[in-house]
């Protein structure tokens, strides 16, 4: 199946590098390239990419609006948050906002198309600094809040699957770790996030840090 993909950001040089990447893989169709959140608003109607690949740090209307904008008409595309390794203050903002992941403009572009294909199946992609340092961040500012319930009553596999989680491994090197199957990680996930009341993998992963 074709992954049709529509890429965000204000710097030319960037969108150029990021749609000759996705050209190298032939499962990826960049459908559109937008360089202010505006314009990917509009593209995003227009187009119905499953995957948007978003700048943060955009003149105008920025990339953490537009993604909440973007999911309010379409709740089943995907974006995947491009950041800078500095750009801390956007990370929580944009989760918020909905997006499914993080990874950092200078990853390989092996992580890079990897993380693509895991937001269009569903799963949460971050750079693991990104995620480490998300984790750091709100251990730092004391939370989870209160209405992230300590775990109780997780099986021995949902106690296991949450310390990986912890690590930020995804949700195929869980499989592995665990020996089983990405849908049983999935539904053990699942199943973490309606016992603990959390409603996303890094909140899971601050949990998960918490209670080692």
């Amino acid at each position: 199946m074709t992954i049709r993909v529509l890429i965000v950001d204000d710097q030319h040089l960037v969108r150029a590098g990021l749609r000759m990447l996705c050209q190298t893989d032939n499962s990826l169709e960049v459908v559109g390239e937008a360089a202010t959140g505006t314009d990917a608003v509009r593209l995003a109607g227009q187009l119905s990419p499953d995957v948007v690949l978003m700048d943060l740090r955009m003149p105008g209307m920025d990339g953490i609006r537009a993604t909440a904008t973007i999911l309010a008409a379409r709740p089943a595309a995907r974006v995947l948050a491009l950041t800078t390794f500095d750009d801390d203050d956007h990370l929580y903002p944009a989760l918020a906002a909905g997006a499914c992941g993080f990874l950092v403009k200078d990853a390989s572009p092996t992580d890079l198309l990897h993380g693509i294909h895991r937001a269009a199946a569903g799963d949460h992609p971050f750079s693991p600094d990104v995620l480490r340092r998300v984790v750091d961040s709100a251990l730092a500012a004391r939370t989870p809040t209160p209405e992230y319930a300590a775990p109780r009553g997780l099986t021995t596999r949902e106690a296991e699957v949450l310390a990986l989680v912890a690590e930020g491994l995804a949700n195929a090197d869980i499989a592995a770790r665990l020996h089983l199957g990405i849908t049983t990680v999935k539904t053990h996930i699942t199943n973490l996030m309606a016992k603990t009341g959390t409603t996303n993998r890094v909140q899971l992963a601050v949990l998960g840090v918490r209670v080692r």
